[in-house]
């Protein structure tokens, strides 16, 4: 696992000086703080920030071919390069290295932009080819790890995170309202946008050429729920088959030249994983999990069974209301965007603990939920759908009481409430948009505090922002929510800020059997009725983990991961930080924010009244999107650390003429 930087000259051959490079590398030294890398010539510098992690002594970046006519950086990790490396070498590439960055190298050698196929990965990749100065950048196909871009004087700029970009002399940070109001509405800034004007994220699947000038995006892998034939004639065909499949993607994520552990919440998706390495495998396990100060949060006593059941060697972070509200400026820092939730604050002190016990990969669950239908969105558009049936039925909405039980304002005995919320566009079933409309809607009651709200509805912005695929109209209705859900939110927000970026604040690669391609696609094929069956979610996955794990694990109703808002800011030491940056003043330096709505939240969050989920959404929200500006508008100049040649660093020059300082 790495972080990447790179310019390229777009339209002519220019000295791109050194220390730009330098200055780049050294916003992302968390990501890669065991040794650094730059390639140079006229038209392209490329760099590498490198956490070792397979061949510690000979993976160093960038890496050439045979005849150094290409070059490569590349941030990581590719499962299967072991597979791929023979049949390379049998078609007469040499290999210097033992490690996958090199495999990628001969393999896009071999078969050129096709070569994205072979790979099972997580990544983000840069090569140069110097024969055709073509620069060619790719992103793995659910967007595990992040390509950020923009545009300035001629150069294409590029790097793992938007400090890189910020990091260049050439590019400055500027908030983009209509970005804000996205995260107001759909929890992210939808893809390709960020919160920056002018800087771009590369999107999940697609790859990207930029040659004589033109930069082409292209799509290489798109989600597909097609379930026509099949081979499988009985659930226990497709059981067998995604036992399989999850196995060898779990041990495939255990390849390192490190040691390995893993994440475990006590829920099913991290319990039947780490069940998979106690049982396929000999090693010592050493798991983590978070322990909340706060029982509304707190899965503890099952993080502790599992341990206990899987005799693993179990670490526990305890996290207080403080603790979230003292770390949440570091967290804004890592992702670089507002958000509507603090949960990526407790990952972050969790993958410190990993750090602290010299851990440097991680197995994790996430992508259980996306593919295999587990989250209460799918849960709710079922009922709804139910109910439309018969909009007049007083006892069909009250199947809403089983939902978000978390959420006591949603949860309760109010069947007025249940009505009004949940019955907005009822019928209207065939929209494309029908399973997330209700939350859109709900989150968009945020707009009240942007300084110029949208004057576009949630519907009328998803349909200028979410790509509806040619096919989606025949997928099952399942499949369209799966779609919305993993295209809006699972990498623009859950692999991102929750994440990528807050484990490798600590240099922690987090590794995801459930986003192996091969899961994910067969995933995609299932039937409907193997993941969401009836109001019980993953039920092919709770099939599996019937063998692995004990009744009351496998059987637990899914508990969604969050944490304390409200009460993680406003208690008994406020950190200044919260006080400052809501004051007026602060409020009309961003330009985002009305003042005077603002404060009646504070002041409503002051009072000790019960605050509905959105104003918690809100305090979020807002103190997150103050947190952006700050760090990044106004004083990310502060903040600017170049490596230096105290660090590791090696430099190499390709047909370089004198350079000139500019």
């Amino acid at each position: 696992m790495c972080g990447i930087v790179g310019v390229l000259n777009l339209n002519k051959a220019q000295p791109i000086p050194e220390r730009v490079l330098r200055q780049m590398l050294g916003m992302i030294r968390h990501r890669g703080p065991d040794e650094f890398g730059i390639y140079r010539d006229e038209w392209v510098n490329l760099g590498n920030a490198r956490l070792s992690i397979v061949d510690l002594a000979g993976g160093q970046q960038p890496i050439s071919n045979e005849d150094g006519t290409l070059w490569i950086v590349f941030n990581g990790e590719i499962f299967n390069h072991h597979e791929l490396r023979p049949e390379l070498e049998k078609r007469g590439h040499r290999f210097k290295t033992h490690c996958d960055t090199e495999v990628i190298l001969h393999l896009y050698e071999e078969h050129g932009t096709d070569c994205l196929n072979y790979l099972n990965g997580q990544f983000a990749i840069a090569i140069w080819d110097t024969r055709n100065q073509r620069l060619f950048m790719a992103r793995d196909r659910l967007g595990v790890r992040p390509l950020f871009y923009t545009q300035s004087d001629g150069q294409l700029i590029f790097g793992s995170e938007i400090k890189t970009l910020l990091a260049h002399p050439a590019v400055t940070a500027e908030m983009e309202p209509a970005a804000v109001s996205q995260v107001f509405t759909f929890w992210s800034a939808q893809t390709p946008n960020t919160v920056f004007k002018n800087i771009y994220v590369l999107p999940p699947g697609h790859y990207l050429i930029a040659q004589s000038g033109q930069i082409r995006i292209q799509p290489y892998w798109e989600l597909d729920f097609d379930t026509q034939p099949s081979l499988h004639s009985s659930p226990q065909d497709y059981l067998a088959e995604f036992e399989q499949l999850l196995i060898d993607s779990t041990l495939l994520r255990l390849r390192a030249d490190v040691p390995v552990g893993a994440y475990l919440s006590g829920g099913l998706d991290s319990s039947t994983t780490t069940a998979i390495i106690r049982k396929y495998t000999q090693n010592p396990l050493e798991t983590f999990s978070i322990s909340f100060s706060d029982s509304e949060f707190d899965e503890s006593e099952f993080q502790r069974r599992m341990a206990d059941v899987l005799g693993t060697h179990h670490q526990v972070v305890y996290c207080t209301h403080a603790d979230i509200g003292n770390v949440f400026p570091e967290v804004i820092w890592h992702t670089e965007t507002p958000m509507l939730r603090t949960a990526p604050a407790p990952m972050m002190l969790l993958s410190r603990l990993v750090r602290e016990h010299d851990f440097k990969v991680v197995i994790t669950g996430e992508g259980a939920d996306e593919f295999l239908g587990g989250y209460d969105i799918f849960k709710e558009m079922v009922v709804r759908r139910f109910w439309a049936k018969n909009p007049d039925s007083a006892w069909r909405p009250l199947l809403l009481r089983r939902l978000y039980p978390e959420i006591g304002r949603l949860g309760g005995s109010n069947e007025r409430f249940l009505m009004s919320f949940f019955k907005k566009q009822l019928t209207e079933t065939e929209m494309p948009f029908y399973s997330h409309l209700i939350r859109w809607s709900n989150g968009a009651r945020l707009q009240r505090l942007l300084l110029n709200p949208p004057q576009a509805t949630p519907l009328e912005q998803a349909e200028q922002l979410v790509p509806i695929p040619e096919k989606f109209h025949q997928w099952s209705p399942l499949a369209r929510a799966q779609y919305l859900e993993i295209t809006t939110f699972l990498s623009p927000y859950l692999l991102s800020s929750q994440g990528d970026r807050v484990a490798m604040a600590n240099s922690v690669e987090g590794r995801f059997p459930f986003l192996d391609y091969r899961v994910v696609e067969f995933c995609n094929r299932l039937p409907a009725q193997l993941k969401l069956r009836g109001l019980n979610e993953k039920w092919l996955l709770r099939q599996l983990a019937s063998k692995l794990l004990p009744a009351d694990i496998w059987q637990r109703r899914k508990r969604p991961y969050r944490a304390p808002i409200h009460r993680s800011f406003f208690h008994a030491q406020t950190p200044d930080y919260v006080t400052d940056l809501l004051s007026e003043c602060a409020l009309k330096e961003s330009g985002l924010f009305n003042p005077l709505a603002v404060e009646q939240l504070v002041r409503k969050t002051q009072s000790g009244l019960q605050l509905s989920e959105v104003d918690d959404m809100a305090i979020a929200g807002v103190l997150s999107a103050q947190l952006t500006y700050h760090h990044f508008v106004k004083d990310f100049n502060t903040r600017l650390s170049p490596i230096t040649d105290s660090d590791r660093v090696k430099v190499v020059t390709n047909n370089m003429k004198e350079e000139v300082m500019v």
